[in-house]
Parts: C-alpha cells; structure tokens; sequence
C-alpha cells in the first residue's frame, strides 16, 4: 500500500519538475557542475500541449473500427484517448483539457468521484501516457490521436508557479515519511524519487532539506541494497548542488558514510556519484578541510581514478583537485599514490581526462612531497 502511494506521488515530483525546470533559477555552470545535476538520471520529459479537437475527433474516428482503447487509457469524462492524461487531487486521471474546462467551469469536485478537490493542481501523468504511446505505436495509430499540436497553449486553472512549489513541499514531506518509516522496499522508492525531484531546481533542493530528508538519506548510504544506497547517494549529490545544503549534509554526519560508498560501494555508480559528492562538498572551504582530515577519502578517490568510467574518474580527479587547493591536503594527495596514477591519465588521450590530471598535477608540485 506505501509504495501505491509512492507511485501516485511521483506525478507530484513530475509535476514539479515540468513547472520548475521551465523556469529554472539555476545559474550558468561549469561542465562538472552540470554532471552534477544529471547524476546518471533521465532528462525529464517536457509536457506536450494540447492539440485541435477536430484533428483528433477524425484521428479517432478512423481508427476506432480497427482497434478497442482500453479502458484505463480513455478519460472518464469524454471516453476518448486521453492524450495528456494528468492526475487531480482525488488520485484519479482525467485527459487535461477534460479536466481543465470542468475546473475552469467552476466544478471543485472529482468527476468520477464526486469528492472535493483539496486543490486544483494538476499533476502530469508521466507512467500512462507512455503507455498510452507505446500502445498506439503498437496499433499504428497515427500521431494525431496521441500528440499534442506545438501551437495550442492548455489553460490550467491555478498558478503554476504557486502550485510547484506547494506540490514540491508536499511530496517531500511525503516522502521524507516513507523515509522514517517505511519498509526497506518503501525506504529504497522514496530515497529514488527525492532524487529525481532533487535533480531540477534550486527551489527543490531548498524544500526536501527544509522538509528533512538529509540525516535519513546519509542513515540510507550504510544500507545493504546496491539501489537504496545508490538512490541515497545521488540524492545527496543533487542536494549538495544548493551551497546551503552543503553545510547541512556535513553537519549530519554525512562524510565518513559517502566515504564508506566511495571506497566500498556495492554499484559502480553509487561510488562514483560518491566521488561527485565529495567534489561538491569540497568546493567550500569548510569541505576542503573537513575531508582532508580523513585519509581514507584520498585513497578512496585515488583508487577510483584507476577502477572507474571515463565520467567517474573525471569526477575523481577534479574531487583531488579541489582537496589539493587546501595546502594542508597536499601531502595526502601524494602519500596515497596519486602522482603516477595522474601522470599514466595525463599520458593516456584514451582516458579523456587530460586538463584534470594536469590541473591536479600542477597544484602537487607546489608541496615538498609532490
């Protein structure tokens, strides 16, 4: 039952993500930095906007001697091919230009149900409308019937801006719930889908730590499944991009345990998104030091610089780099073994990590030990 309702509120986080990365505050930043925000996620997918009713009606018309709509795919309003099918607050779907006139027309209650809406936001649903996709595709069935013509502009009932953020801040808290409290297989869902709404928006990042997610996310990285440890790590790893998250990540503890993911993780992915962390976390003073004091950290990095990806090596070195900014990180750096690993990269064009290792290598030789 916890994880259904997990999977109703990922039209929470989809939503979110669709109003918010639209109009995203993000700043210009570095190639690093934009990995970062990807950390090995999907792209979000962007809403398609409604089309004329006539080309559909025809659309439709044609094709609805050759196949049968399944039931769960037709709006329970007009009975036809939902096209952008959204989720109201009732947990029920509805095509959005159904819905959107009921509401517009001053209906405050679920057609289907009859139960007052809690609130007029409409919340893409992202897991039908691919199978509603995949299923005309499978049937033949042209792209009129499915897609939304780029020229019409649907009119939602509510401010999108307002209603993001109110979505964000309610699934988070949700979320953080399941969090606390939930069954491992709940725990590894709900640390999945903060890191997805992590992923966009420095609103986002501000609110699911607001909502405290961070101390039973840094809980999750000592967890024996390969994916709740992973989901929890990248989750950190997105939070970390708004600076005033950096702090709270450290403050909770965090370092010795995304160490711990770097040096031993049970997925490839889950140490490298760690390694990312790291870099993060070391873009601020107060990191460069605080992972400087543990020893295992450099080795951990120096040992992925030899054993990981292309984008987890790079991920590595620039994490030394900005270690080795701090003086007093310098001799660690080298003691762990770095120096010739960094050359063997700097020699190898293959490796794809050339202006890193050189960076880094540059900074070693202005220590005694380097």
């Amino acid at each position: 039952m916890a994880v259904s309702n997990i999977n109703i509120l990922i039209t929470l986080v989809s939503h979110a993500k669709a109003i918010i990365f639209n109009k995203s505050d993000a700043p210009v930043m570095l190639e690093q930095q934009r990995r970062l925000l990807l950390a090995n996620d999907p792209s979000p997918r962007t809403l398609r906007q409604s089309t004329t009713w006539s080309v559909v009606a025809a659309a439709t018309l044609s094709t609805s001697m050759r196949v049968n709509i399944p039931d769960e795919f037709r709006c329970p309003i007009t009975l036809d091919l939902m096209k952008e099918p959204v989720i109201v607050a009732s947990g029920h779907t509805y095509d959005r230009s159904s819905i959107s006139r009921w509401i517009n027309s001053g209906h405050h209650t679920c057609p289907k149900s009859g139960q007052k809406l809690s609130h007029m936001a409409l919340i893409p649903n992202y897991a039908l409308k691919n199978l509603i996709e995949q299923w005309c595709k499978e049937n033949n069935l042209p792209a009129a019937v499915w897609q939304r013509s780029p020229t019409a502009t649907p009119v939602d009932h509510i401010s999108e801006t307002r209603s993001a953020v109110e979505a964000v801040r309610m699934t988070a808290e949700f979320l953080v719930g399941k969090l606390a409290m939930g069954s491992p297989e709940t725990q590894r869902q709900a640390a999945y889908e903060l890191r997805l709404l992590a992923k966009t928006g420095m609103d986002n990042r501000r609110i699911i730590a607001e909502a405290g997610a961070i101390p039973f996310l840094v809980m999750l990285l000592a967890s024996r499944d390969p994916r709740t440890q992973e989901n929890a790590v990248t989750a950190l790893l997105n939070l970390s991009i708004f600076d005033n998250n950096k702090m709270l990540i450290m403050a909770a503890g965090a370092v010795d345990a995304i160490v711990d993911v770097l040096r031993a993780g049970a997925v490839m992915e889950a140490r490298e998104n760690a390694a990312a962390t790291i870099f993060s976390l070391a873009m601020t003073d107060e990191g460069k030091a605080t992972i400087g004091k543990r020893p295992e950290a450099v080795v951990a990095l120096v040992a992925l610089l030899r054993e990981g990806t292309t984008s987890g090596k790079r991920d590595a070195a620039t994490a030394l780099l900005y270690l080795s900014m701090h003086d007093t990180n310098k001799p660690a750096v080298v003691a762990a073994g770095a120096v010739p690993v960094l050359v063997e990269l700097l020699m190898d064009e293959k490796a794809g990590i050339t202006d890193e290792a050189l960076s880094v290598l540059a900074l070693l030789c202005s220590c005694e030990e380097g």
